[in-house]
């Protein structure tokens, strides 16, 4: 498996074509028989403002899942309205002709507001880099491909299949590659990351879905320490073969960055 192609080479290869925007993904960022949600969205948000100059800062997108996402994905954008201070934009990807996932962004403005409230968090007592890797060296041939573009730490909570009831994964990641731990596209490509909440309560090996993914921006200051991003999940309800889950981001210092909601498809 080549593991030289980084999220930041993907998106910096996009070619526009008469259709919209396309790119090669390679094996190693596939997640079963489809891109790596992650992936998907990150290169979704770099069709967008390859497509459209002079947007103001992303505060949330929507995403639908919708089928598998091939090697040379199409991303075609286009402008749903644009309003004084909101700009909303519908990327569809497209492999083999097919949809594969739908991406409506909106941007805006920032404005005056009497209303101003955050909640962060305290970061973990030592250094990222001092907790214990969260795939260790055995286990990696039997992670998704696209996992091992990320160094990834487990702070609290259980791995999949720990057989554990909590439902809980709180986790610090990074892209190896330098180059894509710059910019909401690469923090996008991240925020993914995360094995599903309900995966820890099984010792079950099974195929699992995302079936959408709605998430808030709550900065327009995409940045922090050494690439690190402090990512959770928290498994909210499931039956019937799906679950619900939150998510959140904060950076390296615990201040929040992204709140997230996530419906995922579990067959186990």
């Amino acid at each position: 498996m080549d593991y030289s192609i980084s999220f930041a080479d993907m998106l910096g290869a996009m070619s526009q074509t008469d259709e919209g925007w396309t790119t090669a993904v390679p094996q190693s960022w596939r997640q079963g028989r489809t891109c790596y949600g992650g992936l998907t969205t990150g290169l979704a948000y770099g069709a967008a403002i390859a497509t459209f100059s002079d947007l103001p800062p992303l505060r949330s997108a929507l995403v639908n899942f919708t089928g598998p996402v091939g090697e040379a994905p199409l991303f075609k954008a286009t402008l749903l309205r644009q309003g004084k201070s909101l700009t909303t934009i519908n990327v569809d990807v497209f492999s083999d002709g097919k949809l594969g996932a739908r991406v409506i962004f909106a941007f805006g403005t920032a404005r005056d507001s009497v209303i101003a409230k955050s909640l962060p968090i305290t970061p973990p007592p030592k250094p990222l880099e001092k907790f214990k890797r969260f795939t260790p060296k055995l286990v990696e041939p039997l992670v998704p491909n696209f996992f091992l573009h990320f160094e990834t730490r487990l702070i609290d909570g259980h791995r999949p299949m720990a057989g554990k009831g909590d439902g809980y994964i709180y986790a610090a990641s990074r892209h190896k590659d330098d180059a894509s731990r710059k910019g909401m596209a690469g923090l996008l490509a991240l925020a993914d990351v995360l094995p599903p909440a309900a995966l820890p309560m099984t010792r079950k090996i099974g195929a699992v879905s995302s079936v959408n993914w709605m998430i808030n921006i709550l900065t327009d200051d995409i940045s922090t320490r050494d690439g690190w991003w402090l990512v959770d999940t928290k498994l909210h309800g499931a039956g019937d073969g799906y679950s619900s889950q939150p998510m959140n981001v904060w950076d390296a210092n615990g201040r929040p960055v992204i709140q997230a909601l996530q419906n995922v498809a579990l067959f186990l």
